[in-house]
C-alpha cells in the first residue's frame, strides 16, 4: 500500500517551490548589499540590521510554508468569509492605534516589529472571491452578482484609502482580471483602456480644448453611424454655440464661473437637447453614443476633482512627474532620477555583488524596499535583471497552468486571484523604478524587505500549492 506522506510529497508543484527559493535566497542576497552599510557591520543575527531581520523573516515564511501545506484545502474554502471579515475588521483598528509613515497609517507596531494588516486583505479577498464565483448558480452576468463581487473588492479598497495607503488600494482593482476569466464580457476591459487613455489625456490637454475634441468625436461617430449629414451640421452647430457661449459667459461672469465649469455645463446642456431630440426621433441606438459622451465629460471632470482634491501633494507630484509637466531632480523625481542612474550603471554584467555604489552608498531611497530592483540592475546588470524577469514570469504563467488544470472552480478562480496579484506587484513595482508608471509604493513580491509582504505571499502561494496537490478533491 502506498505510503500517503510519499504520495502528498510527490504531488507537490516542485517548480513552483524551486522557483520560489530562488526568489526568497536571491532577494535575500540584495538587500543584505542594499543595507550592509547602513549601519556597523554585524552578524547574521544581529536584529538590529535589516539584512538580520529579512533573515528570520524568510526562516519565519517558510514555518508558514509547511504549516500551510498541512492544512486540508477544504478548511480553507469553509473559512473563507470568516476570515474575510476579520481582515477587514483589523484595517479600522489599524487607522485608530497604527502609527503613520510616509503619510500613511498602515501599520501596526508591536514592539520593534511591524505588521501592515492591508498585505493579509489581499489573500482574504482572494478567497472570498473564489467562494462566491464557484457558488453553483453564480451567474457573473447578473447585475446582483456583479454587485456582490464589486463590494468584496471595494470594501478593502475603500478602507486602505482611509488609511492614506493609495498603492496597497490599487493593488486590489487587478482582481477584475480574474472576473474576465470567468466570463464576464471583455468590453468591459475596453473601457478600462479608453479609461486610462482619457485620464492621461485630461492630465495633458486643458480642458478648454478636451472637451470640444471629445464632442467632436461623438459628433463623427454619430455621423459614420448614421450618414445623415443634416443631423451632423445640427450637432455641430449646437455644440459649437453651447461652447462659444459658455466662453463668453466664463469671461464676463468672473473668476468663479471658470471656463472648466461653464464648457461642463455647456456639455450637460447639449446632452439634455440631444437627448430629448434623440427620443423624438426615435433614433434608439444613438442613446449608447450620447450616454458614452456625457459619460466620457463626467468622468473628466472626475479625474480633475480627484487629482486636485483627493490625491496628496506628492502624489500628484509623481504624476506630473511622469506624464513630463514637472521636472524636479532634487525633489520628487530624485527616487525616479537615482533609481535609473544605478540601473543603468551596471550595464551588460554588472558591477559585482556588494560592487554597487549607487545603492550600498544610500543614493537610492528606500532601497531595500520599494527600490530593491535597482540593487539587482547595478549589482547584476542586464543579465541579472533579466534573471529576475525569468523567475517572475516563470512563476506566474506555473500558477496560471495550475490553476487551468484545478477540477474545483474555486481552487482555479484562487490560483488567478494569486497570479493576478503578482502581475500587479511585479509590473508596477519594476515599472516605477524604470520610471514607465507614477511611484506608488508597493513591494517586489519575494525580494523587498519586510514581512508582511513576504508572510503574506508565502501564505498565498502555499495555499495555492496545498489546493494543487488536492486538486483531484472538489473543493468548494
Amino acid at each position: 500500500m502506498a505510503n500517503p506522506r510519499t504520495n502528498f510529497i510527490a504531488r507537490l508543484d516542485w517548480l513552483t517551490i524551486i522557483i520560489f527559493l530562488l526568489m526568497v535566497v536571491f532577494g535575500w542576497m540584495n538587500i543584505f548589499s542594499a543595507t550592509q552599510n547602513e549601519g556597523a557591520a554585524g552578524s547574521i543575527f544581529d536584529f538590529s540590521q535589516r539584512y538580520s531581520k529579512q533573515f528570520y523573516y524568510i526562516l519565519t515564511a517558510f514555518v508558514i510554508a509547511i504549516l500551510t501545506l498541512s492544512i486540508d484545502g477544504k478548511v480553507w474554502s469553509f473559512f473563507s468569509f470568516p476570515i474575510y471579515g476579520l481582515t477587514l475588521l483589523i484595517l479600522p483598528i489599524t487607522i485608530l492605534i497604527g502609527k503613520e509613515i510616509n503619510g500613511a497609517r498602515a501599520w501596526i507596531f508591536i514592539g520593534t516589529f511591524s505588521l501592515q494588516p492591508a498585505e493579509f486583505v489581499k489573500f482574504a479577498t482572494a478567497l472570498a472571491l473564489a467562494k462566491v464565483l464557484s457558488d453553483y448558480n453564480f451567474q457573473i452576468h447578473k447585475p446582483k452578482n456583479l454587485l456582490t463581487v464589486g463590494a468584496i473588492i471595494g470594501l478593502p479598497i475603500l478602507l486602505i484609502l482611509l488609511q492614506k495607503d493609495t498603492g496597497t488600494a490599487l493593488v486590489f482593482l487587478i482582481f477584475v482580471l480574474v472576473l474576465f476569466r470567468e466570463g464576464l464580457s471583455w468590453v468591459v476591459l475596453f473601457v478600462a483602456a479608453l479609461a486610462i487613455i482619457l485620464f492621461v489625456c485630461t492630465m495633458l490637454v486643458p480642458l478648454p480644448v478636451l472637451l470640444p475634441v471629445i464632442s467632436a468625436i461623438a459628433l463623427m461617430i454619430t455621423w459614420l453611424y448614421q450618414r445623415n449629414l443634416k443631423f451632423f451640421g445640427y450637432g455641430s452647430l449646437i455644440l459649437g454655440g453651447l461652447f462659444g457661449l459658455a466662453a463668453l459667459a466664463s469671461h464676463f461672469l468672473g473668476e468663479e464661473w471658470s471656463i472648466d465649469r461653464m464648457f461642463f455645463i455647456a456639455s450637460f446642456i447639449a446632452f439634455l437637447i440631444w437627448l430629448v431630440i434623440i427620443i423624438r426621433k426615435k433614433h434608439n441606438p444613438l442613446l449608447l453614443i450620447l450616454f458614452t459622451w456625457i459619460g466620457a465629460v463626467f468622468f473628466i471632470f472626475s479625474v480633475d476633482f480627484v487629482f486636485h482634491d483627493i490625491l496628496q501633494p506628492h502624489q500628484q507630484s509623481r504624476i506630473n512627474t511622469i506624464l513630463g509637466l514637472e521636472s524636479d531632480p532634487l525633489g520628487v523625481g530624485y527616487n525616479l532620477n537615482q533609481s535609473k542612474i544605478a540601473i543603468g550603471s551596471g550595464g551588460f554584467f554588472g558591477k559585482g555583488f556588494l560592487q554597487g555604489t549607487q545603492t550600498r552608498f544610500n543614493f537610492v531611497p528606500e532601497q531595500s524596499t520599494d527600490f530593491i530592483f535597482c540593487t539587482v540592475g547595478e549589482e547584476w546588470g542586464f543579465l541579472g535583471s533579466l534573471f529576475v524577469l525569468a523567475l517572475f514570469a516563470g512563476l506566474i504563467l506555473r500558477i496560471i497552468v495550475l490553476a487551468e488544470r484545478q477540477r474545483s472552480t474555486f481552487s482555479r478562480v484562487y490560483g488567478y486571484g494569486l497570479a493576478s496579484i503578482l502581475i500587479f506587484h511585479f509590473a508596477i513595482n519594476i515599472g516605477m523604478t524604470i520610471g514607465l508608471v507614477p511611484v506608488i509604493g508597493i513591494p517586489l513580491p519575494f525580494f523587498s524587505y519586510g514581512g508582511s509582504s513576504l508572510w503574506a505571499f508565502t501564505l498565498m502561494l502555499f495555499v495555492f500549492l496545498r489546493f494543487d496537490t488536492d486538486r483531484y478533491q472538489i473543493v468548494s
